[in-house]
């Protein structure tokens, strides 16, 4: 056991800095099929060290707020990405961020949720979590889906399925106002709603491994900064190949967003699926609503004020086949959240819901 923790901490430090050197090396330049294969590697292999050391840092800080770390961490990496292809997309790129942010939602609410559920309850027979905190969580989802998805869709003020000007500034103001609430309701006013919950009802604190030293976080804070660093820098040497690959598999380009939501919420599913292993079902869904929330509720404010230089229009409206896949997820996850407690006949449901969204992304 100490020789594998031994290993996984020389490889979790050394993986962020080669991470930089691969991007180093390949920044601005005509990459070959090889290379592509190399930063696809170093991408891979930084992901997964950023999901060891954000877990470090929950670790040491606790729960709810080592929650926040891996979402923020990620919202940044997705945030990062979004307005680099947008940039970089022209015209064409101007529904990029909408069907990311909506990829992000499905994954998370039905994704995430899905493969937890399935295997805490594989493992424990029922899963277990809090209803007040899982319940607000996903009314929060909820309500900043349909503020700044769907509702373009039907406005007015502008052709097409898009905000105006004071509406997408209205949209930012109260998706930061939402997510800035939601943070303070987790980690101040009502922390225990967001804590894993035993059999008897009795709130769990924190696991009872020893936390690391204040050294060993702060020093994994430093590696995961410079892993995102590496992340987000990859991906973008990335996204030619990407770009080429969705073409060339005879995919919509909406399927883009799909991609880069997959790539990004890597880190949250390795996390939320090893909290459900360890029957810590609240840790996962404080993952799975809380990166919905901050994709959301960060992403867009970022993009409503990255769009007043962005060179195309900023198209946040869904489509008539999205909405009724985002209004059936939400009827689904409220009949999950609100008894408290799930088999994995709940997991299956949402991943099944997971698939047809991935079906119809790439067969509209």
């Amino acid at each position: 056991m100490a020789a594998l923790r031994s290993f996984l901490t020389t490889w979790t430090s050394v993986t962020p800095v080669l991470g930089v050197l691969v991007l180093a090396l390949a920044w601005g330049r005509d990459l070959g099929p090889v290379f592509v294969a190399i930063v696809a590697v170093a991408l891979g292999a930084t992901v997964l060290a950023a999901v060891h050391h954000a877990e470090v840092v929950a670790h040491r800080v606790g729960e709810p707020f080592g929650s926040l770390v891996l979402a923020v961490a990620v919202t940044v990496i997705e945030v990062a990405l979004i307005v680099t292809m947008m940039v970089s997309g022209g015209p064409e790129a101007g529904s990029l961020a909408r069907d990311t942010v909506f990829a992000a939602v499905m994954i998370t609410t039905n994704g995430i949720v899905g493969i937890s559920l399935l295997v805490g309850a594989r493992r424990y027979g029922v899963t277990l979590f809090n209803s007040e905190g899982s319940g607000a969580a996903l009314a929060t989802v909820a309500t900043l889906a349909s503020l700044s998805l769907v509702l373009p869709t039907f406005t007015s003020s502008t052709p097409g399925p898009a905000f105006s000007p004071a509406q997408l500034t209205f949209a930012a103001i109260a998706s930061l106002a939402l997510y800035g609430t939601f943070v303070l309701t987790q980690t101040v006013r009502h922390r225990d709603f967001f804590l894993p919950v035993a059999a008897d009802g009795e709130v769990k604190e924190d696991d009872h491994a020893e936390p690391p030293s204040n050294r060993a976080a702060l020093g994994s804070l430093a590696l995961l900064l410079v892993a995102l660093v590496a992340v987000v820098g990859l991906a973008k040497v990335e996204s030619p190949a990407i770009e080429a690959g969705v073409r060339a598999a005879g995919f919509p380009q909406s399927f883009v967003g799909v991609v880069i939501a997959l790539l990004v919420l890597l880190p949250e599913t390795l996390a939320a699926t090893r909290a459900a292993r360890r029957d810590r079902m609240q840790i996962s869904l404080n993952l799975a609503y809380g990166s919905a929330i901050a994709s959301i509720g960060l992403t867009i404010p970022a993009i409503a004020l990255a769009s007043v230089w962005l060179p195309s229009e900023l198209l946040l409206g869904l489509g008539s086949t999205q909405i009724v896949l985002l209004a059936l997820t939400v009827v689904v996850s409220v009949l999950t959240v609100v008894p408290g407690r799930a088999t994995r006949l709940q997991g299956g449901v949402h991943l099944v819901l997971l698939a047809g969204f991935l079906v119809l992304a790439v067969n509209p």
